[in-house]
């Protein structure tokens, strides 16, 4: 984003950029959670200081596939399509009509768009750093038509310019506005092995977080030696909003990250911090709605919040529920399941690999198929599905309805940038 220079200003510049986006972090910020793009803001700075230091990538016809590939393999990790199209779209549409009043051809804005413009870089690295945007789908297309808008403006108010820094920092206000404002400090109560490699963990929040069952939180465990993982991770809330402590359960590993393993050390007091609300993966306002829910391994967490808000509600819903896992002793929270028949909850358990359960399994075993659906959802067509699990059992199932004509607006599946 900063001129390359070698000279005494230069350095110094880069130093006091450096510095500006470290500290924007903690003084640019409200409740504990900052507001901005910390590159961004520095360029905002510098620009208003009169630097000339930020110049942006340049592209160039042989450059444009690298940052293409690169930034695009980053979004579908990301997940977020929904904010890099509308904001592509958006850029596009503005700087095409300034083109054409500027008397250029369609073919000369697009090239020189996508290959003299960060465009690429901007929208697949900048726009969706997660901690500055938006938490849902419906304001992830709103920030991406609104930056992409201003990111293509060519407009000056006296001397000053706009400036795709000035676009991602208007987009960050917008996204603090319709953002969760809550940022946790968790004090540590209790770590409980449910089964093999399966740990809940209770803590005690500095304050009621406010929240819909099947949310996640980004939590923040600072520790020495992280991996390239870091100390960040996102975390669906196990707990449910009528429970008093935060829960997080976990699946473990003889690999796990860094972060787990010191997840797995914490003493009873010590703290950590979680903010970053966000996710759709949330039960229907309309309490009339059928339901199935499938849910594989540790997906089962946000299920096991939603269930316990019905539960605690005395809330009853229609929902058939396919608990799926590769052993019987894999299978957690099975009181409280067995509690929800009271409101309506109706388990199917299935083991995936039958060698790995009791004689006295009475679940099912194999995988979920359109026999299953068959038989244990005769009303296919009038339910909404939720599936969370590993990403590959996810897709998998998806194919699966859409084999049985269950449209996509009948499909929600749980997302959530991290594991």
């Amino acid at each position: 984003m900063l001129q390359p220079d070698i000279s005494v200003n230069g350095i110094i510049t880069l130093v006091v950029a450096g510095l500006i986006a470290t500290l924007s972090k903690y003084l640019l910020r409200i409740k504990k959670k900052h507001l901005f793009n910390p590159a961004a803001i520095t360029a905002v700075i510098l620009d208003l200081a009169g630097s000339g230091a930020v110049i942006w990538w340049v592209g160039s016809l042989v450059l444009a596939p690298f940052a293409f590939i690169i930034g695009i393999l980053i979004v579908r990790k990301l997940r977020r399509f929904d904010l890099f199209l509308p904001f592509v779209l958006a850029s596009l549409v503005v700087m095409l009509i300034y083109g054409l009043l500027a008397q250029q051809s369609v073919s000369d804005v697009m090239m020189q768009s996508i290959t003299s413009w960060p465009l690429i870089f901007f929208g697949t690295i900048m726009l969706t750093e997660p901690l500055t945007t938006p938490p849902t789908k419906k304001f992830h297309i709103i920030y991406g038509l609104l930056v992409g808008a201003l990111f293509a403006a060519q407009f000056k108010i006296g001397n000053f310019y706009a400036t795709p820094e000035l676009a991602l920092v208007i987009g960050n206000i917008f996204s603090f506005f319709v953002s969760s404002k809550q940022r946790l400090v968790l004090t540590f109560n209790k770590k409980t092995e449910l089964a093999p490699y399966i740990y809940e963990f209770s803590f005690t929040p500095n304050e009621k977080l406010k929240f819909k069952p099947g949310q996640y939180l980004e939590w923040t465990l600072g520790h020495h030696n992280a991996d390239d993982r870091g100390i960040r991770r996102f975390f669906t809330i196990t707990s449910s909003p009528t429970e008093d402590d935060i829960k997080l359960t976990v699946r473990t590993s003889d690999k796990s990250s860094t972060f787990k393993k010191r997840l797995l050390e914490m003493q009873k007091g010590e703290k950590l911090m979680a903010g970053s609300l966000g996710g759709e993966f949330t039960l229907p306002e309309d309490e009339t709605k059928k339901l199935a829910f499938i849910a594989g391994g540790i997906g089962l967490t946000p299920f096991r919040s939603m269930v316990e808000y019905l539960v605690d509600k005395n809330q009853k819903r229609d929902i058939i529920f396919f608990y799926v896992c590769n052993a019987e002793q894999d299978f957690v929270y099975k009181d409280l399941f067995k509690k929800a028949e009271t409101v309506g909850v109706k388990m199917v358990y299935i083991v995936t690999k039958p060698e790995n359960c009791s004689k006295d399994f009475k679940g099912k075993t194999g995988y979920i198929t359109k026999e299953t659906l068959t038989e244990e959802v005769p009303d296919l067509n009038n339910r909404m599905f939720f599936l969370s699990g590993p990403d590959a059992m996810v897709q998998s199932y998806k194919k699966l309805l859409q084999t049985v004509k269950i449209p996509a607006t009948h499909i929600v599946t749980d997302y959530f940038p991290g594991f």
